[in-house]
């Protein structure tokens, strides 16, 4: 029998589809409990947090490629930060704009920016309603967190990334380096029956009159116990908040450590980060610790004051702070400890858009 043309390209294209794989499906448990599926890795995804363009920036060698939609949320990873990335990937400057984590959520915001996944921030996700008519659009919608109770859901929300990208293997790179890290701090801190240190830590600090902020349970305040400190914002009942200034003069801490950035121009608080050299941060970081009551803490009187970039809080990038803690805290245990070298391999072997500038400094 003589086949024809048309039965022999069928069973060509027949002996092809065996031969080939077949494209799995994604299905992954996010950091809300919800199981989450996607046909194939997304290419198309919404961002309803800059930080995450950071950490989808660790696995990829263009991040940018991968977004429909972000929230433009430049304070989030400075301004120097945002024109390196529009200098190495100019596409940004056109992606669509969509709700931060910190302003209104719409769906026909979301579904105007044809994604094929959504990501949101645990602490502000989109009620399941909204979710179902996303998902009844055919958009897929995962839930991760590093703000929340960032100490324990980074780690899967990077694998979680990871996987819905296709780009597991090099989420798992970071996560082993990050975990070596880690654990190189922890392991030394078990070791030591020392006493911890207070430790007050003063989110935007200085950027009204009021004082004081502070993490609470959870966020920042879960590293400073991770790096040894006790944290005096514990008794807040909530991640972060307010502590009055006479219960921190009362608890007089023993280490201080201010937060401030680009955000902070215009008020009294700390200029620090890419653009500002170290006079400019140690000239800011004196000026937040001379207010009435900060200026008579024992911290501030023994030159154990502070000042750290905001951008490294809330980041896939919590390795940094951790060390910049430890060596605050526990001089005494981490002598050796350096975050400037950490920084210099997380941008050699991980970041698409190497970090610069000063990110930490200390008064004297």
């Amino acid at each position: 029998m003589i086949l024809g043309r048309p039965t022999i390209l069928a069973a060509l294209c027949l002996v092809l589809s065996l031969a080939l794989p077949a494209r799995a499906e994604i299905t992954v448990t996010d950091i809300a409990g919800r199981e989450v599926t996607l046909a194939e890795p997304a290419h198309r995804i919404l961002i309803d947090d800059g930080r995450y363009l950071i950490a989808l920036s660790l696995i990829h060698p263009d991040p940018v490629s991968l977004l429909s939609a972000w929230p433009k949320d430049i304070n989030r990873i400075g301004p120097a930060v945002y024109r390196q990335y529009v200098e190495k990937f100019p596409a940004i400057e056109a992606l669509r704009q969509t709700a931060s984590s910190a302003g209104n959520f719409s769906v026909e915001q979301v579904l105007a920016a044809e994604p094929d996944l959504a990501v949101f921030s645990l602490q502000s996700r989109p009620s399941e309603d909204d979710i179902g008519r996303l998902r009844a659009a055919g958009v897929p919608v995962l839930i991760i967190d590093f703000f929340n109770q960032p100490l324990d859901n980074l780690e899967p929300s990077l694998r979680l990334l990871g996987a819905v990208t296709g780009r597991s293997e090099q989420a798992e790179a970071f996560i082993a380096f990050r975990k070596a890290h880690m654990e190189a701090v922890r392991t030394r801190l078990a070791a030591d029956n020392g006493k911890r240190p207070t430790v007050f830590l003063e989110p935007h600090a200085a950027r009204t009159d009021e004082c004081c902020a502070s993490p609470g349970k959870g966020n920042i305040g879960n590293y400073i116990a991770f790096a040894g400190g006790d944290n005096i914002g514990d008794i807040l009942g909530t991640v972060t908040g307010q502590l009055n200034l006479e219960y921190v003069i009362a608890a007089d801490p023993q280490v201080y450590i201010a937060t401030g950035g680009p955000h902070m121009e215009g008020t009294n608080g700390l200029l620090i980060g890419p653009g500002y050299d170290e006079a400019t941060a140690r000239r800011t970081l004196a000026r937040v610790v001379a207010r009435p009551g900060i200026s008579g803490l024992r911290a501030v009187r023994e030159g154990r004051a502070h000042g750290l970039a905001h951008q490294l809080l809330n980041s896939p990038l919590d390795i940094l702070t951790v060390e910049a803690l430890a060596t605050w805290i526990r001089p005494d245990l981490f002598p050796d400890l350096d975050p400037d070298r950490t920084r210099a391999e997380i941008n050699e072997k991980f970041l698409a858009v190497p970090m610069t500038g000063l990110d930490w400094v200390d008064l004297k």
